[in-house]
């Protein structure tokens, strides 16, 4: 039950994030905003890791060094999510995200990539997919 309500939680933060740095961005500029975010999110992350931290950044020595591309692709979802919204508007565009998210995690699991567990993606799944393709077409759908 917490991980659904975390889950709904980062959905409902994300949309609302991605129409905050959209208007932001209208305003002072959208790399201009990615620093500020990205700023912001740091100072607040190293605040947290400070009084809150209980693992040991020592043990980075041990990690795929593949996996630090987080940072950078946090960029990437930034601006992608930004100009999305800018370009689609909020619903079109996060409905297009979950999709995307959603596939991306499936194939992921599929083939238990970044050492991930294998997790069967059959028919039953791509037609969740599909059912939510055909859900953000009927919705943009102007009748």
């Amino acid at each position: 039950m917490l991980g659904i309500i975390f889950s709904i939680v980062a959905g409902v933060a994300m949309s609302i994030q991605g129409v905050f740095n959209t208007r932001l961005g209208q305003k002072i500029g959208l790399w201009e905003t990615n620093i500020l975010v990205q700023g912001i999110g740091f100072v607040i992350a190293l605040l947290l890791f400070f009084f809150l931290g209980d693992g040991n950044i020592k043990d980075i020595k041990s990690v795929n060094k593949f996996y630090l591309l987080g940072g950078v692709i946090g960029v990437l979802i930034t601006y992608s999510v930004m100009k999305g919204i800018d370009l689609m508007g909020p619903t079109y565009s996060i409905a297009t995200i979950l999709v995307a998210q959603l596939t991306a995690a499936a194939l992921i699991d599929a083939f238990a990539l970044f050492d991930t567990n294998k997790i069967q993606f059959g028919l039953t799944k791509i037609l969740g997919i599909v059912i939510m393709v055909l859900g953000i077409i009927i919705f943009k759908w102007k009748g």
